[in-house]
């Protein structure tokens, strides 16, 4: 293809205006000379001979006359082993290495390797003489925990190649050549186990696309029995500053059904991104019992970082997603927070003077919001194999106002809301999503019609208790202030969760599926009860019998024992039930 060049004509923030010769092509990636820096840029609209370049960098010294080079590559991601573990920003760069050469400011034009340049054990898969596939296993290296396969690049032309030659087992660099394929015309290629792939476009190398319908288990009680998450699924969970997001991430990062996490901590402020950095090698896969590092892939952008960054890096991280699904595992992608890619999108749309839509943001908000969470999907490979990937975003409404763009976008296109409630977290009920708010459209570990019958008591239970904001308990009957009781009850004991008690932070399905019948047992009877002091003496000392049970360890004897225990004792209370009592007694 022939060199094509350019010169800047125009600067306004990170958008600079170049005239160019030649041919150039959207989202292709072109460098600016300023000095001895190159400074790399997007192609983000053509107008005849003048394109506009987002630069990924700070832009100052541009000038008009800088002379822009192109590529003629689109913006791109190295996939191959040793991905896991690594911090990048969102354009790849290791971090840690970037700290190392540049000390404590990161300098401008810096761009390393993403991948390590280290040996690995291979060993090949594929014969001489068979024909292979974009995407098919050529052959694999230990990669920590799992067996990372080295696959043809995606980006090949989808026709049978012939394998021509092939590493025998043994130790090679990653950019060594370890095989060589040929196409029907004739065409050879040199393949080393590492090949890139464009951003912006998703990897759709699979037999069939499938529904999600295999629950996620978080072991977080109100996620999988009130809001359960699938594989393969999306949800979002917005919620204003100081709800516990962060947390609530740590927990599902650790404890979730998942093979590898991927963190994409695009636009938080400082301070948060340190605390992911400074915690997450420190917190224990309850899996390994090692560190959750060595499943995990972190792409930090402040927000006191270009917003060109800033909106690649949720493309960065989806598209290593992909990657590791191809392998037939299973990744959980965490955005936090789209709220702050979406100001990314408003600030380069004004740039671009765009049409702006509501609040600013561009017209094509929700399209943008759509395609990222479209790449969501549970898969089944070409090979028979299963992979999915599930992405939860978190949203940050200025106020926790969910009526604003961003929220109301992500709401159309996701399978579960997960909304934090700032009553909730003033009240330190953790974690604070409001479960009369929240929804979610999948099945989840309980029989849907127990669920709904225990919600219909948290609604009862939330009206009950604002009508006695008005009238005062002595004008609430005995009937309602019992249903009030059962729903403060339900929301004590099963609700809330200690994320920082080692026993409590992790419920297992068994576990939850145990206290949820017992509970349910609780709920649906019609308990005899003469005055609401009764009520109030039944329904603690039974919150309380479930708060001494998280701190000991759990079993099904215990269980079993505390069960006795609390039947023995209000036998007299209590009439017999209907397990599949479908209204309040």
């Amino acid at each position: 293809m022939a060199n094509t060049s350019g010169r800047v004509i125009g600067v306004n923030g990170n958008m600079v205006s170049v005239e160019f010769e030649n041919a150039i092509s959207k989202n292709e990636v072109g460098y600016i000379h300023v000095g001895d820096i190159r400074l790399k840029g997007e192609v983000i609209r053509i107008n005849g001979n003048v394109a506009s370049l987002q630069v990924f960098e700070m832009t100052g010294g541009i000038k008009v006359g800088d002379k822009v080079e192109f590529s003629h590559e689109m913006l791109s991601v190295e996939l191959g082993p040793g991905l896991l573990q690594q911090i990048y920003d969102g354009l790849q760069n290791p971090l840690p290495e970037l700290a190392q050469q540049c000390g404590f400011f990161l300098q401008r034009g810096v761009y390393l390797d993403p991948i390590p340049n280290r040996d690995w054990e291979f060993t090949p898969v594929a014969k001489v003489g068979d024909t292979v596939y974009p995407a098919d296993t050529l052959g694999t290296v230990p990669e920590g925990l799992f067996t990372h396969q080295i696959m043809v690049p995606f980006s090949f032309a989808d026709v049978a190649w012939k394998v021509v030659s092939i590493k025998a087992k043994g130790t090679y660099n990653i950019r060594e050549k370890i095989a060589v394929i040929e196409d029907p015309k004739g065409n050879k290629k040199e393949l080393s186990m590492v090949f890139s792939w464009p951003v912006k476009k998703a990897i759709t190398h699979y037999d069939e696309r499938l529904r999600p319908t295999e629950p996620l288990v978080t072991k977080i009680r109100i996620v999988d029995t009130f809001l359960p998450v699938a594989k393969g699924g999306t949800y979002c969970t917005p919620g204003p500053f100081g709800a516990g997001k962060t947390v609530l991430q740590h927990m599902t990062s650790r404890n979730a059904d998942v093979d590898i996490v991927i963190i994409a901590a695009c636009g938080e402020r400082a301070g948060e991104v340190v605390e992911v950095l400074k915690e997450f090698p420190e917190l224990t896969d309850p899996k390994t019992g090692r560190s959750l590092m060595e499943r995990t892939i972190i792409i930090c952008n402040t927000s006191s970082m270009p917003v060109a960054s800033r909106e690649a890096s949720v493309y960065t991280a989806v598209t290593m997603a992909e990657y590791y699904r191809q392998m037939g595992l299973n990744i959980l992608l965490l955005a936090d927070s789209t709220s702050r890619w979406a100001q990314a999108m408003r600030e380069m749309s004004g740039r671009l003077e765009e049409i702006p839509g509501e609040e600013a943001f561009p017209a094509y908000l929700e399209s943008r919001i759509a395609e990222f969470y479209e790449r969501a999907g549970k898969v089944r490979l070409r090979d028979g194999r299963f992979g999915s990937v599930t992405i939860g975003g978190t949203v940050s409404p200025a106020g926790g106002n969910f009526e604003e763009p961003v929220t109301q976008a992500t709401l159309k296109v996701v399978g579960a809301f997960h909304g934090l409630s700032r009553e909730r977290s003033d009240a330190r009920k953790y974690p604070a999503i409001d479960p009369l708010g929240s929804w979610s459209k999948y099945p989840g570990i309980i029989d849907v019609k127990k669920v709904d019958f225990t919600r219909n008591i948290l609604f009862k239970g939330s009206e009950i208790n604002q009508m006695m904001k008005v009238v005062g308990e002595e004008g609430t009957s005995v009937s309602d202030y019992m249903t009030y009781q059962k729903g403060e009850l339900l929301d004590a004991v099963y609700l809330q969760q200690n994320s920082f008690d080692p026993i409590d932070t992790s419920v297992s399905v068994e576990r939850q599926i145990h206290i949820f019948d017992l509970l349910f047992k609780m709920l649906a009877a019609n308990y005899q009860i003469e005055d609401k002091k009764e009520v109030r003496v039944f329904f603690n000392t039974l919150r309380q019998k479930f708060l001494d049970w998280n701190n000991v360890e759990m079993n099904s004897e215990r269980f079993g024992q505390i069960e006795g225990e609390l039947v023995e004792l209000y036998s007299e209370k209590m009439a017999s039930y209907d397990p599949d009592a479908q209204k309040l007694m």
